[in-house]
């Protein structure tokens, strides 16, 4: 089979590129190398197999279009995608443009040159908003939602908010939209936290991986100050490792004429969630550091509590976690010191 990841360079395309050459399919991949941390894991994906590759942005229509056209791929991972909510605040134009135009660049390209291709796209929880309206417990080290006590379901109300909650959602429904209108095989995975290797950290994006560094150079006594945190640290999040997403999509492909035209909520599950306060509890146990930081403003639509309902992925196609929180942590901290 002929597998097209675009964003192939990212974390989640890198991983997913992995198991593409594991399973001797025949891989391309399409990214513009802008993020931090693509150069480093395309030489580390060039270690792993061969694969064709193309340094163009899912912007650029007829270059997308030249690509799908001249491939005609069986499977199309579209995780290319502008993907902090601060970045999206900061440049709006930008956001819309990568999440949205590009896309439609694909799904067009799609229907117009290889309309038997399936596309997954990699899309958002923030597509809820900030769930204002939901009662919210809060406790000592987080907040809980009594009557969602699986987490939110697929079936939860959208509410774009933010410029990335706009551009995600409407790609997301764009997704949707081409199953029905045009016939194209679409699958929608609405994402919660996603962390493992390949993962280049930033301060607005990829959470347990930058406080894993920040612990490291509290540990080295290389912070001149504490690091921040936006909110007061109780809210939560459920975590899934990369393993686990990678299993997640292929078994999504395996079950294609159940899972086409539909969108699931992929995260951890409840079982696996952890807000702020309670990852920094495990980081100084398990590093043996004592972690200081400064509280500032919530951010903008930020949800006190995600955690992905996933009941529906299991029912559909099968899938659920196999990797613990801990395990998963414990993995994550010696992935950001191996590359630190």
């Amino acid at each position: 089979m002929k597998f097209l990841i675009t964003g192939g360079c990212g974390f989640l395309g890198s991983n997913l590129a992995t198991e593409v050459l594991k399973r001797n399919e025949e891989l391309f991949i399409v990214d513009n190398l802008s993020r931090k941390g693509s150069e480093q894991n395309k030489q580390w994906l060039e270690s792993k197999g061969r694969f064709s590759f193309f340094q163009v942005d899912t912007r650029t229509t007829s270059d997308i279009e030249k690509v799908i056209q001249s491939i005609q791929p069986d499977v199309i991972f579209h995780l290319a995608g502008q993907v902090a909510m601060t970045t999206s605040l900061e440049d709006p134009r930008k956001d819309f443009e990568i999440n949205v135009l590009g896309g439609l660049n694909v799904l067009e390209s799609v229907r117009k040159f290889s309309p038997k291709s399936i596309v997954f796209y990699s899309s958002t929880n923030k597509v809820y908003g900030d769930f204002s309206h939901i009662k919210f417990i809060e406790e000592a080290t987080r907040y809980s939602t009594p009557e969602y006590k699986n987490g939110f379901a697929e079936s939860t109300p959208l509410d774009f908010q933010s410029p990335y909650g706009c551009s995600k959602g409407a790609t997301d429904q764009y997704m949707l939209d081409y199953f029905r209108a045009f016939g194209v095989r679409t699958v929608v995975f609405r994402h919660s936290t996603i962390f493992g290797g390949r993962q280049f950290a930033t301060f607005d994006q990829a959470w347990i991986g930058w406080f894993i560094s920040q612990a490291i150079l509290e540990k080295k006594n290389l912070l001149k100050e504490p690091f921040t945190i936006s909110g007061d640290g109780k809210q939560v999040r459920d975590i899934l490792f990369a393993s686990d997403l990678i299993q997640c999509y292929f078994s999504a492909l395996e079950k294609i004429d159940q899972t086409q035209g539909q969108v699931f909520n992929i995260g951890g599950g409840m079982a696996n969630s952890l807000s702020l306060l309670e990852l920094f509890k495990i980081l100084e146990s398990e590093m043996q550091v004592s972690l200081k930081y400064r509280k500032l403003p919530w951010r903008h639509s930020d949800q006190k509590v995600f955690v992905a309902d996933i009941q529906k992925a299991q029912k559909v196609f099968g899938w659920s976690p196999k990797v613990d929180r801990l395990t998963g942590v414990r993995e994550m901290i010696e992935w950001v010191k191996s590359n630190d």
